[in-house]
């Protein structure tokens, strides 16, 4: 299709920069225009954001950082609809009026209907989401129009065959999910392929879980290419897939910015033998990761406890994956009291399971919130 960016490197507005890392919505201005100017000025175009990205400013933040500072024909916008913010059929006009308020942009050369599964596809239906965005497009408001998905090679292809109109998919795929029995990836990918709809990723390095991989599997990627950054793996990996239109990096710092656009501005697909290599890193990260959570931070936004619950999984998962539970106590003991000084700690769950509802990777986070108090708080 004619509308592909010419380089695969996309810039995810989710992860950005931050002032005070204990708060999504306090972006760092000034780096995240930096990282913009190293991504325009090495020839990427492609920008995604969403409604609730970084503590609902993500959108604010694209006008200053971007679409005030370069013409609109010279990048490419991508945000969504989220099922969890509209319940009219003028909600869904009052999202998209504000959203091209707060971007400035004029129109979205990319529109997803947002994270797409079992649990919301009917919502999207009963609302005619699906010819509300053609109606966009045909409006000029809106150039392309697709959608996120988080469930089964099934249902993507109940909806795809059902919806033929929609142009592109955005898939989770990753080394580490490709034969995964709860996201799928090699599955979902191979199903929007038979429908010739291109794939933009999202989660290639699992939320950073592939940037900082066991040592074991770090060994394995430094002794093949000691040049190359471990996220590199992960990154290239997916780009490497044919069907693969472009790859989203939730980028938030200069420092991952001028790693990833280094190798994937002239971009070479990895050798079989490479993705061979990623598949054994992938069987070791699988053995030591306790709560695979990518800290998408959806959970948290409707937290009556106000958990901050990926950064607790995070403390978690890292105690885990070195044994360090062994020990009775790690520095992480200290880091966990300091988020709990201004977030609820994780015995504070009233298990009400809206974060459950909302999770993408459809974790039982009740559950491991029990774990998790149970290391940090006795």
């Amino acid at each position: 299709m004619g509308f592909k960016p010419a380089k695969k490197l996309g810039f995810g507005l989710m992860r950005l920069p931050l002032l005070d890392p204990a708060n999504p919505a306090k972006i760092d201005l000034e780096q995240m225009k930096q990282m913009v100017d190293v991504f325009m000025a090495k020839g990427f175009t492609y920008f995604d954001t969403a409604w609730m990205y970084n503590g609902f400013m993500s959108e604010e933040f694209a006008k200053p950082a971007l679409v005030d500072r370069y013409d609109r024909v010279s990048f490419t916008l991508a945000t969504k609809l989220h099922n969890g913010f509209f319940n009219s059929l003028e909600d869904r006009d009052k999202v998209f009026n504000e959203q091209l308020r707060k971007t400035g942009a004029g129109y979205f050369d990319y529109y997803l209907l947002h994270g797409i599964e079992a649990g919301s596809i009917g919502k999207y239906e009963q609302f005619d989401c699906f010819n509300w965005l053609l109606a966009k497009k045909e409006q000029g408001l809106v150039k392309h129009a697709g959608f996120s998905y988080h469930d089964t090679p099934e249902l993507l292809d109940e909806i795809l065959t059902k919806h033929p109109e929609m142009e592109f998919v955005q898939l989770q795929i990753n080394y580490l999910d490709w034969e995964s029995q709860w996201i799928q990836s090699r599955a979902c990918y191979e199903v929007a392929t038979k429908h010739n709809k291109p794939v933009i990723v999202m989660e290639p390095v699992k939320g950073g879980t592939l940037a900082n991989v066991p040592d074991k599997a770090r060994e394995l990627f430094q002794k093949a290419d000691p040049s190359m950054s471990i996220p590199s793996w992960a990154i290239r990996f997916v780009a490497s897939l044919p069907n693969v239109m472009v790859v989203l990096s939730g980028m938030s710092s200069l420092e991952q910015m001028e790693d990833n656009t280094s190798y994937m501005q002239d971009f070479k697909p990895l050798t079989q033998e490479e993705k061979d290599l990623c598949f054994k890193a992938a069987q070791i990260i699988n053995g030591q990761i306790t709560i695979p959570c990518t800290a998408c931070h959806y959970c948290t936004d409707g937290c009556p406890m106000s958990i901050c619950i990926p950064e607790y999984f995070s403390l978690y998962n890292e105690d885990m994956r070195e044994n360090l539970a062994q020990k009775g106590w790690t520095i992480n003991f200290t880091n966990y009291d300091t988020l709990a000084k201004t977030h609820g700690m994780t015995s504070d769950c009233i298990q009400c399971g809206q974060c459950e509802g909302v999770c993408p990777q459809h974790l039982t986070i009740i559950d491991f919130l029990q774990d998790v108090a149970k290391h940090y708080e006795h």
